[in-house]
Formats: C-alpha cells, structure tokens, sequence
C-alpha cells in the first residue's frame, strides 16, 4: 500500500469533521422533532382526555334524562289506566241510565198505578186464604197480555 500524502489525510479529517458536524446537525434535528413529538402528544393526549371527560358527562346527562323520561312515561302510563278505569265506570254508568230513561214510561206508569192504589180506601172482595189476602182475577185484555210480556223483557235486565 502507498502512503497517504498530508493533503490526503488533511482532506480526510475535514471530510470525517464535516461528517462529524452533519451527524451532530442531524442527531440535534431528530432530537428537536423528538421533543416537537412529545409535546403534541401530550397536547393531543390532554385533548382527547378533555373530550373523552366531556362524552362522559354527555352520557352521564343522557342517561339522566333517559331515566327522568322512562319514569315520566311509566307516571304516564299509570294515570293511562286510571283514566281507563275511570272511563270504563263512566260508560257502565251511561248504559245504566240510559236503560233507566228508556225504562221510565214504564216506571212513571208504574208509580202512577201505585198513587191510584193507595187512593183507593181497600180492595174489593179480598179475602184470606191461608194468611194471605186473597185478590180475584182480573179479566186481561190482549194490551194487557203484550204490556206484560215488554215488562218480563225490561224487568229482566240489570239495572
């Protein structure tokens, strides 16, 4: 091998020095973006916990109404059926009137018969048969017969 000239060996060390300075320029640069990095990402790592904390609290909230809005629906539901029930006695009353109305021609007749009765001082030819007044049969006319067979259907409703 031949020996390196001075020149040789000068240029050398300021090539390996000016290598030396370029690593060190660039390990100062990785080093700059190494430290940029960390920043942002505690940066971006307390943003996310910021928005991670505020999703919470919007869920906590959420499901705070969700359960005020299933009680107000099952207090809803509730007053629903008492108002159900109540409707339903309403209605049973409606049909036990009106069955009443359509059945008072027959009750005023009734009671009108009943006045005429307790007008009259006692009943003819009554007389007792074991215990019991005994009152003789009236002749029905064939009004008579088609008043009784309407008053079985009436009198037999529940009222």
């Amino acid at each position: 091998m031949s020996a390196l000239s001075t020149i040789q060996i000068k240029e050398a060390n300021a090539h390996l020095a000016a290598l030396h300075h370029r690593v060190a320029e660039l390990e100062g640069t990785v080093r700059e973006q190494a430290e940029s990095l960390i920043r942002k990402d505690e940066q971006y790592q307390a943003s996310v916990r910021v928005i991670f904390d505020a999703k919470d609290r919007e869920i906590a909230e959420l499901k705070k109404r969700l359960a005020q809005s299933e009680e107000e629906t099952q207090r809803l539901m509730a007053s629903i059926k008492d108002k159900d029930r109540e409707l339903e006695r309403l209605q049973h009353h409606s049909r036990l009137l009106a069955q009443m109305c359509h059945s008072r021609p027959l009750l005023n007749a009734l009671v009108s018969l009943m006045a005429e009765a307790d007008g009259i001082p006692c009943l003819p030819n009554v007389e007792q048969c074991n215990g019991l007044p005994s009152v003789p049969d009236y002749a029905q006319s064939e009004e008579d017969l088609e008043e009784s067979d309407m008053d079985r259907t009436l009198f037999g409703t529940t009222v």
